[in-house]
């Protein structure tokens, strides 16, 4: 049942005086549902509790956490319909959408719980003591990683589920043994409200400290500028534009005392046409590409905004297919009245721009708050002199660059901002004569792919789902899979500590059995 209150802790509450509903895009009424914005008093209480809990879950076992995390799985399922249709009626998303989001939302969290349950994921150090060393004997040195302390995250607007109140940043946080501070999306609020009931419920069952989770809802930025300039709270990690995570990565820098801001941002996803596939198979690729720019309205990080080639016949009839192809698709539903507001404001923006031609839009009505894809193309000249003309268009839209030459190609690859994945379509043979764009691209990339789409974030524990600024805040790390655990901690080193003061991942004996560096050799014996 949704009430539209905040989760403070284990404790629904609604002291604030500002409230919001949601939106229905497909019927454009809001839904029925009034959600209270937590009260300064309500952000606080959230904050001293997820600090108070902190000194419990940091020590909470793996195995623990991994019970934690399956129980939030099995909670998040058991919701059933409701989640669902909430889903739908929030985002004007489909069904099959929002299974298939709530699919890789529980897969991510059981990923995790069965990281945490193994254990090896600290990387456990030993480098063990020699007294008889010379000139300097050498002490012993137990390394590991532990968890940072209170985590906020903010909830992301294209994706309710896996990248919202339960989704990675927060299934990576509690493995590492974070609470987690919930800074709720205002466009998907009752499917947060949903979710975050299922955690609780998951924390109860568990045993888990109070504070260990809530969820607070917002309807504008004063919410998150609060928690972001908490002193308790240790890190952040957003899913959203580039203005939005630039505002919180400065809050969080000016602080006393600067907090890291994992954030993923915005991203053209530069797609690479090499010369003898372009001749070969452009029609095939071309045809591939309209669906890949339309996929979900193109509401995707990983849409591919930007198709860069060779200027010439065989570009020219890339270009006419997919022109023709992309027209052939009918509009869908965008996610909320602002989305698609946003998206024709910066559509109409980027079609002023000199020098940019149009080669298909949808110029008929469509219903109302569905997204009309289009397609563009622009000299490499005229790209590479002008700025605006590397943006990101949320939405379904794409540009075509005509590059005059390799030259010019591999300049404007160069001259890119950061971008989360970059697509080389082409044969094995060009990947090596063409080795330099490449190395150009890996340069200024999270994510290669060759012949294929970038559309589609598999999560996996070899996944990136980052990249340099702006695509990302820190382009070391990855947002999605496993790995992205490393976020919300850091290494700790224990010098000539007492074996049985140890953390258990540290002690002689291994309990845990886990994979340890002892002295420069893999092993999961004890000393």
């Amino acid at each position: 049942m949704i009430t539209g209150k905040n989760y403070i802790g284990n404790v629904l509450s609604s002291l604030g005086t500002k409230t919001y509903k949601t939106f229905n895009p497909q019927t454009n009424l809001e839904n029925e549902i009034v959600y209270t914005e937590a009260s300064t008093v309500e952000i606080q209480v959230a904050v001293e509790l997820a600090s108070k809990a902190f000194k419990i879950f940091k020590t909470v076992s793996g195995a623990k956490k991994s019970n934690f995390l399956n129980e939030i799985a099995n909670e998040i399922e058991g919701l059933g319909d409701e989640l669902i249709k909430t889903y739908c009626s929030e985002t004007g998303l489909s069904e099959g959408r929002a299974i298939g989001e709530r699919g890789r939302t529980v897969f991510q969290l059981r990923s995790f719980a069965n990281l945490v349950k193994e254990g090896s994921w600290v990387e456990a150090t030993i480098d063990t003591s020699n007294v008889n060393r010379q000139p300097i004997p050498k002490v012993d040195i137990r390394k590991m990683y532990i968890p940072l302390g209170p985590v906020v995250v903010f909830g992301a607007s294209n994706f309710p589920l896996a990248y919202s109140t339960a989704g990675g940043d927060t299934a990576a946080a509690f493995a590492a043994g974070c609470p987690v501070i919930v800074k709720s999306h205002p466009m998907h609020a009752g499917t947060g409200e949903l979710v975050a009931s299922a955690i609780i419920n998951a924390a109860l069952t568990t045993a888990m400290p109070n504070g260990v989770f809530s969820n607070l809802n917002s309807s504008g930025i004063e919410v998150g500028q609060i928690l972001v300039k908490h002193s308790e709270v240790k890190a952040v990690g957003f899913t959203g534009s580039i203005q939005g995570g630039k505002a919180l990565y400065d809050i969080a820098a000016q602080r006393e005392e600067p907090i890291p801001v994992f954030a993923e941002m915005g991203s053209v996803n530069p797609v690479i046409l090499l010369p003898k596939i372009t001749k070969s198979k452009g029609t095939e690729w071309a045809k591939t590409y309209a669906g890949s720019i339309t996929l979900g309205s193109g509401q995707f990080c990983t849409n591919p905004g930007l198709i860069l080639g060779i200027k010439g016949e065989d570009l020219d009839n890339f270009i006419l297919v997919l022109s023709e192809e992309i027209i052939k698709i009918k509009p869908t539903c965008m996610l909320h009245p602002n989305i698609i507001e946003a998206y024709e404001n910066n559509k109409a923006k980027m079609l002023e721009q000199k020098g940019l031609e149009t080669t298909a839009s949808i110029n008929n009505k469509v219903s109302k708050n569905y997204g009309r894809q289009i397609v563009t193309t622009v000299k490499g000249a005229t790209f590479l002199a002008n700025i605006n003309l590397h943006q990101e268009v949320f939405g379904p839209f794409s540009m075509v660059v005509q590059c005059e030459n390799v030259d010019q190609l591999e300049e404007i690859i160069s001259n890119l901002e950061g971008q989360l994945t970059g697509t080389i379509l082409g044969d094995e043979n060009e990947l090596i004569e063409y080795s330099e764009i490449i190395s150009l691209l890996q340069n200024r990339v999270g994510r290669i792919i060759f012949n294929g789409v970038p559309t589609g974030v598999e999560v996996c524990s070899a996944m990136v789902h980052g990249g340099p600024y702006p695509a990302s805040t820190d382009s070391r790390f990855t947002a999605v899979g496993i790995n992205s655990i490393k976020r919300w901690v850091r290494p700790f080193s224990f010098q000539s500590w007492p074996n049985e003061l140890l953390p258990i991942e540290l002690k002689n004996e291994n309990p845990l059995k886990i994979s340890r560096l002892v002295d420069g050799v893999k092993t999961s014996k004890s000393l």
